[in-house]
């Protein structure tokens, strides 16, 4: 898969053990920036990745800020992009698997870079499920989606 990983002044120093995680795991990462620790806007960051998701450059993206939570708000203001907070494994996968979460949103200021690697790890080894069940959820969730846009 190809993976855009992007990141505000407080999600750079957890950027690139982001990005080498990816690689490890045979994925190609695409650098979004930012590249240094000098204040930027995370609304820029996470907009330019969920522009890579929407475009079809990126399968998933991952977006750090500070608390991961700007991030997260950000990306799950653009159509069809479903953007989650996770600081924990198990939702990293479940986010993927039930609800179909392609952008993983990280507080560079709240994890480390080990656990960075290993909720990295589970996103990116998680696959969308077909029970019936979460495509029903998934659906709802759409819907609603779609009846915003119609202004409903």
């Amino acid at each position: 898969m190809k993976i855009a990983v992007a990141a505000d002044h407080a999600g750079f120093p957890l950027k690139q053990t982001v990005i080498d995680t990816v690689q490890s795991l045979g994925h190609k990462a695409i650098d979004l920036g930012t590249d240094s620790t000098e204040s930027v806007d995370y609304p820029d960051y996470a907009e330019k990745a969920g522009r890579s998701l929407l475009a079809g450059e990126a399968d998933r993206a991952i977006v750090i800020c500070g608390s991961g939570v700007g991030a997260c708000i950000t990306g799950n203001k653009m159509v069809g992009v479903y953007a989650c907070l996770c600081h924990d494994v198990y939702s990293a996968a479940q986010g993927v698997e039930h609800d179909q979460m392609n952008m993983l949103c990280l507080g560079g200021r709240i994890i480390g870079p080990e656990l960075a690697m290993s909720i990295v790890k589970s996103f990116l080894s998680a696959s969308p499920s077909n029970a019936p069940r979460h495509l029903r959820r998934v659906a709802k969730i759409r819907a609603i989606e779609a009846n915003q846009l119609k202004g409903k």
